[in-house]
């Protein structure tokens, strides 16, 4: 493969744009890598911030499909660059020694056809530059054509070079592989127009693994169709097959269909048609993923991002926010916090260039996004977000509406979380009034903002009234959904732990209890649910002395929470911090002490400084560390 067209294959992989591409070639062309920046900058006559803005671009296009070109200094980022792209040229090169092409040549004809023309043989081999591809491609075309002679094969590989490389030579952007393209070129007028129009639609897809599933199309003639499409397809060579539904496009041919693409007069209804595609597919990404889920949408997630990448245009605005936010879901729900965050902000920056979107979308993406941050202890970045979204819901909406209620609780969480109880009151009690005048008395939500409410007050100290507030959302729940509900188990911990904290332990017990055997008979026993009942029962059981009892259900809790959440979450903090005060209370201090140090250090990195729990940890660790060192 030369290094031009390997630059232009690659060029066209990532995504360039034709200007990028040309700039890109030029630039990376042998002669130019030995110039220094003053004499490339004079050469592309731009100056020189504008030449490291445009190479600072144009490496980060690579970066997001290659993550190992993932460095900072500019210079050495085309460096790293230069020195990637020499090796995967070098890893991609496929030309065969004699020998061996004419033992591949061999392995796919027929042997008495070959016997009857043997030099014919070596000059065809010769002729497709030993290439494997080529070879390969010009053996599947012969078994298509079994009268056809090596001599009259030969001639039709030479009229295909004759008709295409001085079009090549005058046009760098344009790839010509000696041999693959001229056996391309054959196998392309085999198929028939079904075939070349399915061919062109997968040249569309990412250059991964390829899941078809011609199964699941209902017209049982689009069905067929496809079917012998595929089957076309892999007995020329142009698509292989790895597994059972799983197909593989070589990059040359993916290229070289590309351009058959192009020169199509459906070409945008083409585009159009498998952006489609994806988006349909995207949308099925549930927000909360299960194991299930991942296996069965990671093989089509490269696909989907390749429209939102490179296919953006022949989608809406609304359904680009659409997929957006489901790629975003996709990695939020496996905890890849960076590549969901994103995604979100790719929503929020096209809801800001949109005006005229519905404020369904823009609110959404605000919201969206802010509860990644507020998720991943990110609050400074949350709180602005979600105070636009209220705003912007308030003047839009006015007071008096349940989607501004809604932004009042997520801005009244926000401010819970981070232990402005003061300033999440009112919020709330804003949000109790405004969906209890709307929705009436008895509805759910009613009774999700009496829970929030109470824990507020319970927060601040006033502990009767959080009493009153958890034992009304109690009751309501037990009436809108019956004894058998994760509601009521919330609402029974939520009471309970109230009582241990209180010091009322006799009626605490049988109420923690209760809610963590219903929560793992309803969620299951890998919940943060779960978790957090052992850890409320573990602390009952500390508060009355039952140190055995209470350490198991803190090491549980511990380890649940860390596989749920990853290692470094709040709540991990939290636990930490339990078991730690369990360790000390026994008098065993040299466990007590690194899980404390474990816990201020995250609730630090992800709470902040000031949060009432990094400053009750830090507390509970200064005490410690006076009562063992003093």
């Amino acid at each position: 493969m030369q290094w031009a067209n390997f630059l232009a294959k690659e060029a066209a992989t990532t995504g360039l744009s034709l200007e990028q591409t040309a700039a890109f070639v030029n630039y990376f062309q042998t002669q130019n890598l030995s110039k220094t920046e003053a004499q490339l900058v004079s050469e592309f006559n731009v100056d020189i911030p504008a030449f490291r803005k445009w190479m600072g671009e144009l490496y980060e296009k690579f970066a997001q499909n290659y993550p190992e070109l993932v460095i900072s200094n500019t210079q050495n980022k085309l460096e790293k660059l230069q020195a990637y792209l020499r090796e995967k040229y070098n890893s991609e090169l496929d030309v065969l020694k004699p020998l061996a092409a004419m033992k591949l040549f061999k392995s796919l004809v027929v042997r008495e056809r070959l016997h009857q023309e043997p030099w014919v043989t070596r000059r065809i081999c010769q002729f497709l530059g030993y290439s494997s591809l080529a070879i390969e491609l010009v053996g599947r075309y012969l078994n298509n054509i079994p009268d056809l002679s090596l001599e009259i094969l030969l001639q039709r590989l030479e009229k295909k070079r004759e008709e295409y490389q001085p079009s090549a030579n005058t046009n760098s952007l344009m790839p010509y592989e000696y041999g693959v393209t001229e056996a391309f070129e054959l196998s392309w007028e085999k198929l028939d127009k079904n075939a070349q129009s399915f061919a062109c639609l997968l040249s569309l897809c990412a250059l991964t693994d390829i899941p078809l599933s011609v199964e699941t199309i209902e017209d049982k003639q689009k069905q067929q169709e496809n079917q012998q499409a595929i089957a076309d397809l892999l007995e020329l060579h142009l698509l292989q097959q790895k597994t059972p539904g799983i197909y593989l496009l070589n990059p040359l041919i993916r290229q070289f269909l590309r351009i058959k693409l192009e020169s199509f007069s459906e070409a945008d209804e083409a585009k159009t048609k498998f952006a489609v595609m994806m988006l349909e597919l995207a949308k099925l990404i549930p927000q909360q993923l299960n194991p299930e889920d991942i296996v069965n949408f990671t093989p089509h997630i490269p696909h989907i991002k390749e429209v939102a990448s490179n296919l953006s245009q022949y989608l809406s605005t609304e359904n680009l926010i659409t997929l957006f936010t489901k790629l975003a879901w996709f990695y939020q729900g496996q905890k890849l916090y960076q590549q969901a965050e994103s995604w979100l902000q790719r929503c929020v920056e096209l809801t800001e260039n949109h005006l005229d979107l519905e404020h369904s979308y823009i609110v959404a993406s605000l919201n969206n996004l802010a509860a990644l941050y507020e998720s991943t202890g990110c609050y400074n970045q949350a709180e602005p977000l979600y105070r636009q979204a209220l705003e912007l819901r308030k003047r839009l909406l006015g007071d008096n509406h349940l989607d501004v209620a809604t932004s009042l609780n997520n801005l009244a969480l926000l401010y819970e979380s981070t232990g402005r109880y003061n300033e999440a009151r009112p919020l709330f009690e804003q949000a109790l009034k405004v969906r209890k005048r709307l929705l009436g008395e008895e509805h759910p939500d009613v009774a999700t903002n009496l829970s929030y409410l109470a824990v507020v007050y319970e927060s601040i100290g006033r502990y009767k009234k959080a009493e009153s507030l958890y034992q009304q959302a109690l009751e309501l729940w037990k009436r809108l959904v019956g004894e058998e509900h994760s509601h009521v188990a919330t609402s029974l911990n939520n009471l309970g732990a109230l009582y241990c904290f209180t010091g009322r332990y006799s009626e605490a017990e049988p109420l923690l209890k209760q809610a963590l055997k219903l929560r793992k008979r309803l969620l299951g026993e890998e919940h943060p649910d779960v978790a957090t009942s052992l850890n409320n029962l573990g602390q009952l059981y500390e508060s009355t002395g039952r140190y055995r009892e209470a350490e198991p259900f803190y090491k549980q809790a511990l380890e649940l929470t860390k596989r749920l959440l990853g290692d470094n979450h709040p709540d991990v903090a939290i636990s930490l911090n339990n078991l730690a005060a369990l360790y000390r209370h026994t008098r065993r201090y040299r466990k007590a002490k690194p899980l404390f140090e474990q816990a201020l250090k995250i609730c630090e990195q992800t709470l902040g400084v000031s949060h009432p729990t990094t400053m009750t940890v830090r507390a509970n660790y200064a005490s410690f560390l006076k009562e063992t060192y003093h």
